[in-house]
C-alpha cells in the first residue's frame, strides 16, 4: 500500500513536475480539520498509486512552499498537472469530492 509521500521545500519543485496529475495536502500537526482529510488522502495516495502522486506539506516545517502558494488557511489541497495548479481544495471535504478532482486531471 503506497503512502503519501512527504514533501518538503527541498523536494516540492521536482514532485510537482511529475507526468502524473500531483495532490498535495497543506496541512500542521495542530490542525483539527487536517487531522480528519489526512487519512482520506493516505487512502487516495494507495488507490492512486501508479496513477497520480499523493503528497503532504507541513505548512510549519516548510515554510517557503506555503508562502509561495500563498497558503494561509489549512488544510489546503492543490492539483498539480505539469507543474500547474489547476484546482484547488480549501477545507476538508469528502473522500469522492478529491477523487473527482484527480479523476479529472486522469481523462
Amino acid at each position: 500500500m503506497s503512502k503519501a509521500l512527504e514533501i518538503t521545500d527541498a523536494n516540492f519543485a521536482e514532485i510537482i513536475n511529475s507526468d502524473q496529475p500531483v495532490l498535495v495536502d497543506f496541512w500542521a500537526e495542530w490542525c483539527g480539520p487536517c487531522k480528519m482529510i489526512g487519512p482520506i488522502v493516505e487512502e487516495l495516495a494507495g488507490e492512486y498509486e501508479g496513477k497520480a502522486v499523493i503528497g503532504k506539506v507541513d505548512v510549519d516545517t516548510n515554510p517557503t512552499v506555503s508562502a509561495q502558494f500563498g497558503i494561509r488557511s489549512i488544510p489546503t489541497l492543490l492539483v498539480f498537472k505539469n507543474g500547474e495548479v489547476v484546482d484547488k481544495q480549501i477545507g476538508a471535504v469528502s473522500k469522492s469530492i478529491l477523487a473527482g478532482k484527480l479523476d479529472a486531471q486522469l481523462g
